[in-house]
């Protein structure tokens, strides 16, 4: 099966797994292993990227990227200290190590941790990693404006509460990161004090209270995504529209917890938000409404 696809073909479909993974796979056949060795290749391409762009270069777009790792993430913040955007949408590979300039931990380190770490976190709520600090992290970005991190999805609050601290920064995007809490959003809006665009689709871990803290640090906010995140109530459109007196543009859309009335209710409150998306809101049945929609252009008309 694997002999018969194309090797850029069978290179993108290996990418999507772990690198633990991917070495395996390379052992299964002739094909899957130059497909293992092509995938691996994304970390020495960015190297030779920098070697040839140097300090000269201002906007980088790795996304999808989906093998590129922390290695490479920390030779950007070694050598690219000017960039300005930074954008490494569904790069999964990315982890809290990398981002905090931490030691890469050892799988048996990984593994013996792990048991410990689960029950102070049951305990005590989220720990620092306990590595030691080695190399370079993203707070050497200092002049970032822009930062994507959509889908990073191995990135928790024990490194985006740490290193997201750049006072210039204007527009953030960290959507479908399953693991990003209300403690990380605080600690983001108190270093990240001048975002004037945030994107946290599809974070449900996030609620009111952590709303209620973080809203106050962004008064220059005025685009927002909010849409399916699962836990908001109509306590934090009152919130953000108390805070955010700039805001022009906000989505809730299939937010379960709020309704209908409340999103009018707010559009009247603060007619400043010219666009608000809220479709789905109040735990709406997408899959009914789509066939509602559907069944109504299918029909003739009488």
């Amino acid at each position: 099966m694997a002999e018969s696809l194309p090797l850029e073909i069978l290179t993108y479909i290996l990418s999507f797994l772990p690198l633990s993974d991917q070495k395996e796979a390379s052992l299964v056949s002739r094909a899957c292993y130059h497909a293992t060795h092509n995938a691996l290749r994304e970390d020495a391409s960015v190297f030779s990227l920098i070697t040839e762009l140097g300090r000269g270069l201002r906007v980088l777009d790795l996304s999808s990227c989906v093998a590129l790792t922390s290695r490479s993430l920390q030779a950007i913040c070694t050598y690219l200290t000017h960039l300005l955007v930074l954008r490494l949408a569904w790069c999964k590979e990315l982890c809290d190590w990398g981002l905090r300039g931490l030691q890469e931990p050892s799988e048996e380190t990984v593994l013996g941790l792990q048991p410990r770490l689960e029950l102070e976190h049951q305990a005590m709520g989220p720990k620092e990693l306990p590595l030691k600090p080695q190399g370079p992290s993203l707070l050497m970005l200092n002049v970032l404006q822009e930062l994507d991190l959509t889908a990073c999805s191995r990135l928790t609050d024990a490194s985006l509460g740490k290193v997201l601290q750049f006072p210039w920064l204007r527009k953030l995007s960290l959507s479908l990161l399953p693991a990003f809490t209300d403690s990380g959003l605080v600690a983001v809006a108190r270093g990240c004090p001048s975002l004037e665009y945030l994107a946290l689709s599809h974070c449900g871990l996030l609620s009111d209270e952590g709303w209620a803290q973080a809203a106050g640090s962004w008064p220059k906010l005025q685009h927002l995504n909010l849409s399916s995140c699962s836990q908001l109530t109509e306590q934090t459109l009152d919130t953000i529209g108390q805070a955010c007196k700039q805001l022009r543009v906000l989505d809730v859309a299939m937010c379960p917890g709020i309704s209908v009335a409340a999103v009018r209710h707010f559009q009247a409150q603060w007619p400043q938000v010219t666009c608000v998306q809220s479709r789905f809101v109040g735990g709406a049945d997408l899959t009914l409404s789509l066939c509602g929609q559907l069944r109504s252009h299918l029909e003739p008309n009488p």
